[in-house]
């Protein structure tokens, strides 16, 4: 009853006309760039970040407006992905096996609406358990203490170069990047300079947003000016045909949403894994134990609606361990939890009782998102499928100069666009080297919160270093982070997105 309490105090907050304006807001935007082939969510919000803090939004409407890019994001990776069979992110990549086939039949409205269903089915039933979940996890977080935060940091890196990564060597490079990135400046206890290469500019540390713009929204352009052939010819889209399938397809298609919202929820609370997984995991298990793999990969519906309801269940869940522990479940809520922590608002179990107006507020406007996101996509698929005629070479000194004005606008330093420049030509080259964004900004986020928490363990413990497996809660995460980077190397092929794509299409 007090959840439903808190609940009705969030609608409060989101029924305001500004914050139904920002999901609206959101929600067409995210649209737009998740049909984009490339861009997806996490660089749909990177570049988004710079104009939220320019026009000087609070807290709780700065994370309406960038949550429901997210969404609206996840929800247009479809479109490309059945059109051009080119997924607008990799989490949309599951979707092509099937809906680019139903487009070649002529059904390629019948897949837009169908995916948008699943979408909608699988966002919406996720943000229930977002409300039914997360305070459960915060009351299980007033446990945990240093040793325990620690082990959990750890578990969220290990998942990521586990189950999460196509290379585990890679992803774990990836995060002693990261780390070693957020120990640039001042030492904290100290007050040693730390890899500052006697630079005054360094000292204060690396601005996570300077980082995050770089790495996601110019390393766009490097990726477009070395691939500019790739980009000069785009794909001409299947015609849309007919809307609405027929309802008794919708009748049939109910259990496949449901097991595929449960799994890719599932999928996306599990801290680095995210969105990805939740798909794969959805349509390989649709396909090989529901589906008996029959007429998959043909224009098979269930084959669209499994992987849209998985991906889109698993970025509601992603959001789960972010607000309730303040570990990112994903690429993009990392990029969240950069904007919350940039915003003086420190997530995990104390946001629910600091923040009150933050989270609740956000969570109501999620439901609110979720069904305008549904009334767009349904009657007005053909005008974002214009989307996809825009001219990637139009689009990318957009994206340069509001990264570039939104940034100087926030830090009022030439130094720091220098560094942006810097972080964009790194983010090139770890893409065409294909080591992982996530982990090096998950690395930027958490390097400081996991060496406080060291310190304090150690500080407690009087240099003790037994207290980080003195407890059966940290003792059980240690357990999980070294089975979730070991037991990949024995069954990823099952887990593993490329590999997966590889067997099903076999």
């Amino acid at each position: 009853m007090e959840t439903v309490d808190h609940l009705l105090e969030g609608f409060a907050v989101a029924l305001t006309f500004q914050n139904i304006m920002l999901a609206l807001l959101g929600a067409v935007l995210g649209t737009m760039i998740g049909a984009l082939p490339g861009l997806g969510p996490s660089n749909g919000v990177a570049i988004m970040i710079p104009v939220v803090f320019s026009i000087g939004l609070g807290a709780t409407p700065a994370l309406i407006l960038l949550c429901s890019i997210y969404y609206g994001a996840m929800y247009g990776g479809r479109i490309s992905s059945i059109l051009l069979n080119i997924p607008g992110d990799e989490p949309a990549l599951m979707t092509t096996l099937d809906g680019y086939p139903m487009a070649q039949q002529g059904r390629a409205g019948e897949a837009l609406t169908i995916s948008g269903f699943a979408s909608f089915f699988g966002s919406f039933i996720a943000t229930i358990g977002l409300v039914l979940f997360t305070p459960l996890l915060v009351k299980v977080a007033l446990l945990f203490g240093p040793a325990e935060y620690l082990a959990l940091f750890v578990l969220a890196f290990a998942t990521l170069g586990g189950v999460g990564s196509a290379n585990q060597a890679k992803s774990a490079f990836a995060a002693i990047l990261g780390l070693a990135i957020a120990m640039v400046g001042l030492d904290g206890q100290t007050g040693t300079p730390r890899i500052t290469f006697n630079n005054i500019h360094l000292y204060e540390g690396i601005d996570f947003l300077v980082a995050i713009v770089g790495l996601f929204a110019l390393s766009e352009l490097f990726i477009f000016l070395a691939d500019r052939g790739k980009f000069a010819q785009q794909a001409e889209a299947k015609p849309i045909g007919r809307l609405l399938p027929e309802l008794k397809l919708f009748k049939s298609l109910m259990p496949t949403l449901s097991r595929s919202t449960v799994i890719g929820f599932i999928a996306g609370v599990l801290p680095g894994a995210g969105a990805s997984l939740g798909s794969f995991m959805a349509y390989s298990l649709e396909k090989r134990f529901f589906g008996k793999g029959k007429g998959f990969g043909t224009g098979n519906p269930r084959g669209v609606a499994a992987p849209e309801a998985g991906n889109n269940a698993a970025a509601g869940g992603a959001l789960v361990p972010m607000l309730a522990l303040g570990v990112p479940g994903s690429g993009t809520t990392a990029v969240l939890l950069a904007v919350l922590l940039t915003l003086n608002v420190q997530p995990g179990p104390l946001l629910f009782k600091n923040s009150p107006d933050v989270v609740w507020g956000l969570i109501a406007a999620l439901f609110i998102a979720n069904i305008m996101l549904l009334l767009l996509n349904l009657p007005m698929v053909k005008i974002f499928v214009k989307v996809l005629q825009i001219k990637i070479k139009y689009m990318m000194p957009a994206v340069v100069l509001i990264s570039f004005v939104g940034i100087y606008g926030l830090t009022g330093s030439v130094f720091d666009l220098r560094l942006m420049i810097i972080f964009g030509v790194l983010g090139f080259l770890l893409r065409k080297l294909e080591v992982p964004l996530v982990p090096v900004i998950m690395g930027i986020l958490l390097g400081n919160l996991m060496e406080n928490n060291l310190r304090r363990a150690l500080a407690i413990s009087d240099g003790d270093w037994s207290i980080l497996v003195s407890s059966p809660l940290a003792i059980g995460l240690w357990v999980f982070a070294i089975g979730g980077f070991i037991l990949p190397i024995f069954v990823g092929k099952f887990f593993r997105p490329r590999a997966v794509l590889k067997d099903l299409k076999d």
